[in-house]
């Protein structure tokens, strides 16, 4: 970071992208391979450029500047608002925001990014797939169901549905096929000893394996259920403000679902899940909320599990005493 001197503000969109260069002030270029080669031209290699995540628009001009060795730091879009907040600043441009996110990359900490592997890209997109077809599957499911409670069994509406049900479940069933090929073929390892834990399912280990980059992208599992939306957080100030606990929610919902019904099964054949579990409860603790306490009990183990490259052992805290 010492050998940096220039921070530029990028501002993404669909099509476009502002940024604002301290030296050369606000420019504004196309977001395709054209634009890219027109704005590298204009950097040297002291820069750090400094970009929210924006979807997928943020990926290629973050991937180009990665291999043309210029520095990237990709943020959260939720931090540079509240930065943005903070500062008070009305003003809501493109320009406005490329100078917000150069002000922000000018006091805070920058981590630099590095894309992910080509085969974790490759099981977030199939994933991405199998969540819309989830979607639908549910939304035909429901009005099948309507159409069944009516008295209507017979007829093309039923068949239609049927059909696409049917098609919709096979289709899913082949891309989390390829998702596991694609685990097993590169963190084989790593995938047999995240299942080796007792209440994770393959598909529970596997989102989490490509959730989080293999575990690499995070130092701590607390940074990890934070990132999923299982994080408790509380409200209270004084004697005035007393808001319940609650979890963030933020994150990944596919991830967090799953491993909250995997504290199901973890209740009755995890031996530490289910001690944490039933010690919350009997301190008058709700069900549901020693469950999220259980499932992020579940994303510990994994933690621990990919950290130390053991498989798991219910008994290994007393073969360390």
């Amino acid at each position: 970071m010492s050998k940096v001197k220039t921070i530029l503000g990028i501002d993404i969109s669909k099509d476009t992208f502002d940024v604002y260069n301290p030296e050369r002030g606000h420019h504004n270029y196309q977001n395709d391979l054209k634009g890219f080669k027109s704005f590298i031209k204009t950097l040297s290699n002291d820069c750090w450029a400094v970009m929210e995540a924006t979807g997928s628009y943020h990926h290629r001009l973050a991937l180009f500047l990665y291999e043309k060795g210029i520095f990237v730091s990709v943020v959260n879009p939720l931090v540079v608002k509240r930065f943005i907040q903070m500062k008070l600043n009305r003003v809501k441009t493109d320009k406005s925001d490329a100078t917000m996110i150069y002000r922000y990359g000018q006091e805070q900490i920058l981590a630099p990014w590095k894309p992910d592997p080509v085969y974790v890209n490759q099981c977030k997109e199939l994933q991405s797939v199998v969540q819309l077809y989830i979607k639908q599957h549910t939304a035909l499911s429901n009005k099948l169901h309507s159409l069944v409670s009516k008295g209507l069994t017979k007829g093309k509406a039923i068949t239609s549905l049927k059909r696409l049900i049917r098609t919709i479940e096979r289709e899913i069933g082949l891309l989390e096929k390829e998702m596991q090929s694609l685990i097993q073929e590169n963190e084989a390892d790593l995938y047999t000893r995240v299942k080796s834990i007792p209440g994770l399912g393959k598909k529970t280990a596997l989102l989490l394996i490509v959730s989080t980059n293999g575990f690499k992208d995070f130092e701590s599992s607390k940074q990890i259920s934070s990132y999923f939306g299982l994080a408790p957080h509380e409200r209270s100030s004084g004697s005035s403000v007393r808001g319940k606990t609650r979890i963030g929610k933020n994150g990944h919902p596919s991830v967090r679902n799953h491993l909250f019904l995997c504290s199901f099964t973890a209740c009755m054949y995890n031996t530490q899940c289910k001690m944490l579990y039933e010690r919350l409860v009997a301190k008058g603790k709700s069900k549901k909320l020693a469950l999220i306490a259980v499932s992020n009990k579940l994303i510990k183990q994994a933690y621990g599990i990919a950290k130390s490259g053991l498989y798991y052992d219910e008994n290994y805290r007393n073969k360390l005493v």
